[in-house]
């Protein structure tokens, strides 16, 4: 990676402010970001680890809110499904994948911005899918926060709960998918010599986060998830498109 650790510290950190205040982490913004400067395997690795950090910083600041029922039904599917989402890697054309995940985010988010009273039913089969959904697309691809905060979404949680259960269903999500792609050889010391940066982005930019989120109402909390969602999501189709951009 020849880009300047201080621009790649940077990109950390405002992803990780702005994961924070849409409430679905940073990896929807991490791993398009990551797939510029890094190949894919890589990526996912330092995604992974990068959230690791995130989530913590997370379950500490937002330590009051989580939702321990929600917490189960989309947390124990959501590790099963990155579980088997994180082995499949090897086996997969991952630019395929990131294409067909950043297109699935652009429509899903305009649809739901053009059509804002729309949400799914707020059902323990829902919750059930959407948490397996979204594990199975963060093993693949690197992120499934979109899937997960959609589904959060159905049940009307409190903004500082939403952050809060989502960051605790994603601790799972992430140790699970570290460890598998750990043992596929993702973490290249390329990717490892980032750690002391990870763990400051990751913790600077969850407070920073947590600050703003406290300023934003509720009607425009779910807005500003949404217009997150198709962004990240054009990103990642554009990176699909092109082949993304190693060594920029």
């Amino acid at each position: 990676m020849e880009t300047g650790p201080f621009v790649f510290f940077g990109l950390l950190l405002v992803a990780e402010v702005l994961g924070t205040i849409g409430g679905f982490g940073s990896s929807m913004l991490v791993m398009p970001l990551a797939g510029w400067f890094l190949p894919f395997d890589q990526a996912l690795g330092l995604t992974a680890l990068f959230h690791v950090f995130s989530n913590g910083a997370k379950i500490f600041l937002f330590r009051n809110g989580v939702s321990r029922k929600l917490l189960l039904w989309l947390g124990i599917p959501a590790v099963l499904g990155v579980l088997i989402g994180a082995r499949l890697t090897i086996f997969l054309d991952q630019q395929l994948l990131a294409g067909l995940m950043g297109g699935v985010l652009v429509v899903m988010g305009i649809g739901l911005l053009l059509n804002s009273a729309w949400k799914l039913q707020a059902t323990t089969n829902n919750a059930l899918t959407g948490g397996a959904i979204s594990g199975l697309i963060a093993g693949l691809a690197g992120t499934g926060g979109a899937i997960r905060g959609i589904t959060l979404a159905a049940f009307d949680l409190e903004k500082i709960a939403f952050v809060s259960t989502s960051a605790w269903i994603d601790m799972g999500v992430d140790l699970s998918r570290s460890a598998v792609y750990a043992s596929q050889g993702f973490m290249t010391p390329a990717v490892l010599v980032y750690l002391p940066a990870m763990a400051v982005a990751s913790i600077t930019g969850s407070w920073i986060g947590k600050v703003a989120l406290e300023r934003i109402d509720q009607d425009n909390f779910r807005r500003i998830v949404l217009v997150l969602v198709v962004v990240m999501g054009l990103i990642t189709l554009a990176q699909s498109l092109w082949g993304g951009s190693p060594n920029v």
